[in-house]
Formats: structure tokens, C-alpha cells, sequence
């Protein structure tokens, strides 16, 4: 089993071009998804109101066979508002409830968890931020974790505290994804390359940075690499991390590097391999950009492509 711990959002989507539109979203809720249509059980821990809106993340989810153990709550559902520029990128406006009270303390809800997943706005905004911390170091001991920052500086507005707050969660990740413009606002002036360096020598395996159609670049103990982005059209780049991010996980999963007791081999990740991972996640991201939304790609529709783990 792997488990995503995080927000779910209804995306808003408005342009100056085409009529408004609304997907289930938020970040940590995508990559669940972008894991399970890559064929793996995966639960989402996460809350959502007792409202339309709530209702209709957890048809989402189920629809795309995740798991979603924790009920609704009395919360309103939060909203995140998308604007896109005339090239497809977004900008975002966000109105959020976001609270997992006990969650470390849901023995019941690990069970047979090889993999946990945070990050985004569930690991900076309080008071939530506190429990999705607390339950991280609770799974670290079993399950690899992984973390993803996908800073929103229009709600966490203070870069010193975000930047806090992410290296508590680097520091115990073994695997760690950021775009370059994540790390420009959390480091802004240094090299992003330097700044996922940094993070390396915080504790995890692999760090990687995804910077659009440059393609992504990762560093591990044993080198650095990047592979080129894949050529294909852009229709937006709503949910494009969160598929890179799934990718990137499945492909270690499908690598058997999943699990605390395998800390070690993920620590050993040739080069060569990583680059075989950034291939196989870039190639799911590119599928996602091509068509509206947070859309990511099944494992037979990256076969039809010729793209394999």
C-alpha cells in the first residue's frame, strides 16, 4: 500500500478564453491518483467537507481506485482558483480548512504502508502542517517517505518559515522532488542545482529538480544527471508535478526501492538509474500537459508510448 498524506482542493479553472471549468485537485490528491492509474493500491489521507463539492473528490477518488479511509467533516471544502496566462501557465488563489487531528496516532491506517507522500500546502499551513509532520516521523521508521514542497506563496507569504518548514521535511525524506521555481523563491539568488545539493546532504537518496521544457535534473550520493523533456503540445500545466511526482514514485516502487528496510539500496541509485527514473516520470508529465487539468497518465497509455520504468 502506499499512502498520500495531503489536500484536496476543487480547482477552479478561469481563462480569458475558454469557459470556467472545475477538477478535483490539490497536489498531494493528484499524485494519488497519478499512482493508482500507475497500478498501485494507494490510499489518500486527506480531508474534504460534508458538502457537493466533498462529495465529488470522493466519487474522484474512487473512481480511480484510491482508498479514502477518513470520513468528511463538518469543514467547508476547500477551493483553489487557477488562472491560466495565454501560454497555459497557472496562477492560484486558494480558500482552505486544513486539519488531521490524531492522525499519527491511526495505527490502523498504516497498515502495510511501504511508501508515505506529503507535501504542498498540507506541510506548511497550520494547524495541519503539525500533524502531517507528526505522522511523517511516525511512518519513517517502515516506509520510505517521500516529499514534495510545491510552494504557494500566495498562502504561505513568508519564505523564511516556508523554507523552515521544507528543510524539516527534506531532513526526513528519501526522495524529493521541487521545481526551480520552488527553490528560487525558497533560495532566492542561489543556483537551484546548489540548493538541491544542500537538501541532498539534509538526508535523502535522491533529490530532483523539474524545470519545465528544460527537462529535470537530479542529484543522488553517486552523481548528478537530467534528461530532456519530452516534445509534445501544451494545453495547460495544471497537476504536470503531481504526474512527474507519481511517475517518479511508481518507477521506484516498480524498482522494489520501496520500504524503510530498503533505505540503504535506494541510497546506492546508480546514475544510470536515475536517469531511467526522470525519463519515465518526464514522460508521464508530458502526457498530463497535453490535455485540461490534472490529468494524469494510465500505465497502458505510457506502453502505447513505448515508455516503460
Amino acid at each position: 500500500m502506499l499512502t498520500v498524506i495531503g489536500e484536496a482542493l476543487i480547482d477552479e479553472v478561469l481563462s480569458d478564453t475558454a469557459p470556467p471549468r472545475a477538477h478535483v485537485g490539490g497536489s498531494p490528491l493528484n499524485v494519488a491518483v497519478g499512482l493508482a492509474r500507475l497500478g498501485h493500491a494507494t490510499q489518500f489521507l486527506g480531508r474534504f467537507g460534508d458538502d457537493e463539492f466533498g462529495r465529488r473528490i470522493h466519487r474522484h477518488l474512487a473512481d480511480n481506485a484510491v482508498l479514502a479511509p477518513l470520513p468528511a467533516d463538518s469543514h467547508p471544502t476547500s477551493v483553489a482558483s487557477a488562472r491560466l496566462d495565454p501560454a497555459g501557465g497557472a496562477s492560484y488563489d486558494f480558500q482552505l480548512s486544513w486539519e488531521l487531528p490524531g492522525l499519527a496516532a491511526r495505527d490502523d491506517l498504516f497498515n502495510g504502508t511501504t511508501l508515505v507522500h506529503t507535501g504542498s500546502i498540507a506541510a506548511m499551513l497550520e494547524p495541519g502542517a503539525r500533524d502531517v509532520l507528526t505522522a511523517i516521523r511516525h511512518a519513517r521508521p517502515f516506509a520510505t517517505i517521500s516529499y514534495d514542497p510545491n510552494c504557494r506563496p500566495t498562502i504561505i507569504t513568508d519564505a523564511a518559515y516556508a523554507r523552515e518548514q521544507a528543510e524539516k521535511f527534506v531532513a526526513l525524506a528519501d526522495v524529493v522532488k521541487a521545481s526551480d521555481e520552488d527553490l528560487e523563491w525558497l533560495y532566492p539568488g542561489q543556483d537551484h542545482r546548489e540548493s538541491a545539493r544542500h537538501w541532498l546532504e539534509l538526508g535523502p537518496a535522491v533529490v530532483v529538480v523539474t524545470r519545465g521544457s528544460k527537462g529535470p535534473w537530479a542529484v543522488v550520493d553517486r552523481g548528478e544527471c537530467e534528461v530532456p523533456a519530452p516534445l509534445t503540445s501544451v494545453v495547460d500545466t495544471v497537476g504536470a508535478g503531481d504526474s512527474f511526482m507519481a511517475a517518479l514514485l511508481s518507477a521506484l516502487v516498480d524498482h522494489e526501492l520501496d520500504g524503510a528496510q530498503r533505505r540503504n539500496e535506494l541510497r546506492t541509485l546508480s546514475v544510470e538509474q536515475t536517469q531511467g527514473v526522470l525519463a519515465f516520470a518526464a514522460a508521464a508529465a508530458a502526457v498530463t500537459v497535453s490535455r485540461a487539468g490534472a490529468n494524469p497518465p494510465t500505465r497502458d497509455e505510457l506502453r502505447t508510448r513505448g515508455v516503460y520504468a
